[in-house]
């Protein structure tokens, strides 16, 4: 590791709001599809490896240990990068996933049945249109 990577790494590691317990959540992200796979945690530790070794760490808060995707099934995740969001609280990590990235044997942990009801409908173009164009106009001034 050259001092540049380093210093960004000790930057980001800074910058990184753990929680109280000392994890970030993370949301693991497929690099080609965009398929959102899993969400796992990361203490610092976790953080550090995953950003320089190239393969995603977890802390697993079941086994209190750490846990590289793909050690023991194989289904590994490549790093292909990683961003804070903007309160630095929660991780997107984007891979390159080999295999499924659920322990159930599924592509993601999220190919359940979507819950019901929770789905709302757009808001068609004309009242997106008309939103726009409201908060777009000038404000003007009344005159005596």
């Amino acid at each position: 590791m050259t001092d540049s990577t380093s210093t960004s790494t000790d930057a980001v590691l800074d910058r990184a709001r753990f929680g109280a317990d000392g994890l970030l959540p993370a949301i693991v992200q497929e690099e080609s599809s965009k398929d959102v796979l899993m969400l796992g945690y990361m203490d610092r530790e976790a953080l550090r490896r995953t950003l320089t070794e190239g393969r995603v760490t977890f802390w697993s808060r079941s086994r209190n240990e750490y846990w590289r995707k793909g050690d023991t099934s194989g289904h590994a995740q490549y790093v292909r990068g990683a961003a804070l969001d903007c309160d630095a609280d929660t991780l997107l990590v984007t891979v390159h996933q080999v295999g499924a990235a659920c322990h159930t044997g599924a592509h993601r942990c999220f190919d359940v049945d979507p819950l019901d009801p929770v789905t709302a409908s757009a808001p068609t173009d004309a009242a997106t249109d008309a939103t726009a164009s409201a908060q777009a106009a000038p404000a003007v001034e009344a005159t005596r």
